[in-house]
């Protein structure tokens, strides 16, 4: 007889095992989470930074009436840089947050905590950022009073060599419109994902004392 024995190999022992797929999934779906998360983070920095730039750039050159040449109109309207400006910290802070939920080991222990914090940040930029673009363009439709961005628009081929350089501005003020504007689908798409990333940690959660069990001895 032969020495050697053939051990049986079953097909199952190649088969992954659907709990530890699950987990695998919950994992993969929390880093586009937090990839999706950073980038909205970084948006909404160039957009405070824009938009405040732009706006203290008015109030360093704001010359009264009283002045033979003023730089800007006397029927001015600073809501929409000022909506831009504060949709942008909005988005800052709600998504730090959720970063440092994610990221710092105490907060993310917090199951509770952790799962309401991946849900509500993305919702309150979202909303931020969608009210600050309906207030812009609601106020920047107006004909009557120009904004920061139609009037430095208007005057930005005038060549100058101090502030407020219009054409700086006037790019500035479009860098901040339009990054508001792809930080919407951002939001939205975060959303969606943190609700169903909040769906599968559930199911996770109801696997791992299965697993558990699974890869415990059998008591003889």
């Amino acid at each position: 007889m032969s020495s050697e024995q053939k051990v049986p190999v079953s097909t199952s022992d190649f088969e992954v095992d659907p709990r530890l797929e699950q987990l695998r999934k919950t994992h993969l779906i929390d880093n586009v989470r937090i990839s999706l998360t950073s980038l909205a983070l970084f948006c909404g920095f160039a957009v405070v930074g824009t938009s405040g730039d732009t706006l203290a750039v008015y109030n360093a050159t704001h010359l009264s009436s009283d002045f033979h040449l003023p730089l800007w109109p006397d029927q001015f309207d600073l809501r929409p840089t000022i909506a831009l400006v504060v949709g942008g910290v909005v988005v800052v802070f709600a998504n730090a947050v959720s970063l440092l939920s994610s990221k710092v080991k105490v907060l993310r222990g917090y199951t509770a905590t952790h799962s309401a914090l991946t849900f509500l940040a993305p919702f309150v930029g979202f909303v931020a950022v969608m009210i600050s673009m309906v207030f812009f363009y609601a106020v920047n439709a107006s004909i009557t009073a120009d904004t920061v961005q139609s009037w430095s628009c208007r005057w930005g081929y005038t060549s100058m060599d101090r502030r407020p350089y219009f054409g700086t501005l006037c790019k500035e003020s479009q860098t901040a419109l339009y990054l508001s504007v792809v930080l919407v689908p951002i939001e939205l798409i975060i959303l969606t994902v943190a609700g169903y990333q909040m769906t599968m940690e559930r199911k996770a959660s109801k696997l791992i004392p299965t697993i558990h069990k699974s890869s415990s001895p059998a008591l003889s």
